[in-house]
């Protein structure tokens, strides 16, 4: 995602941070887009949207607006629930019965209410990764497909188990992009750490379009360039 991210991501470009964390992505974007650009980082962490903040004001990121709250289909009250501290990205609403490490309430908004006009018009590049929540993210940001630019791309990390739990299906959020005229290609990730310098040494490769269901958790770039693979 590193990488990919330094092949979009140009001079006066905005980056959509939904699910910001600490800010790693967000703030790898703000140096991309430069001055000119924007960066919205969107995270429902209070304790991680005040990391966001900080991080920013330590690299000198001017151009990051960070929004502290949850994003999903409808306002709402959301509950999360972080089951271990050896993963700190792993807040999520999706129910969960055993020891929790802590839990807090977030108010949610639809996307349509967190971004401003200029800001959708300018979107390069969003990113969602919410932890089994981006069936309602994507519901929920579906008026605004329409009206991004030409060339805007949608990332979204899929977790199949994770939204089954919450009512959802990689199916729906499928076909609520395609309706929209996006295509699905698959962003290589085995989500083991060790692997990552490597990944972002390797010089960038086409993504392959997405062929078959998806069935266990992978990154999706959603593109309306319609190929066999995403240059």
């Amino acid at each position: 995602m590193t990488r990919w991210l330094g092949q979009r991501l140009r001079p006066g470009d905005t980056f959509v941070d939904v699910g910001a964390n600490i800010g790693y992505f967000s703030l790898l974007a703000a140096h991309l887009v430069g001055p000119s650009g924007r960066v919205v980082a969107i995270e429902a962490s209070p304790a991680f949207h005040r990391s966001v903040l900080a991080n920013a004001r330590r690299n000198a990121c001017r151009n990051v607006r960070a929004v502290n709250t949850a994003v999903s289909d409808a306002r709402g009250a959301l509950r999360f629930t972080l089951a271990s501290s050896r993963n700190l990205g792993a807040n999520s609403i999706v129910p969960y019965d055993g020891p929790a490490e802590s839990c807090f309430e977030a108010q949610a908004l639809p996307l349509t209410e967190v971004l401003t006009a200029s800001e959708v018009a300018g979107a390069r590049v969003i990113k969602v990764d919410v932890e089994g929540a981006e069936g309602s993210v994507v519901r929920g940001m579906a008026p605004l497909l329409d009206q991004l630019r030409p060339d805007a791309e949608v990332t979204v990390e899929v977790t199949p188990e994770r939204m089954s739990r919450l009512g959802d299906s990689v199916d729906e959020l499928l076909a609520t992009m395609r309706e929209h005229g996006f295509q699905a290609y698959r962003q290589p990730n085995d989500y083991a750490p060790e692997s990552y310098p490597a990944a972002i040494r390797c010089a960038n490769a086409p993504l392959a379009r997405l062929r078959g269901p998806v069935v266990e958790e992978c990154d999706l770039v959603f593109s309306r360039v319609d190929a066999d693979a995403l240059p």
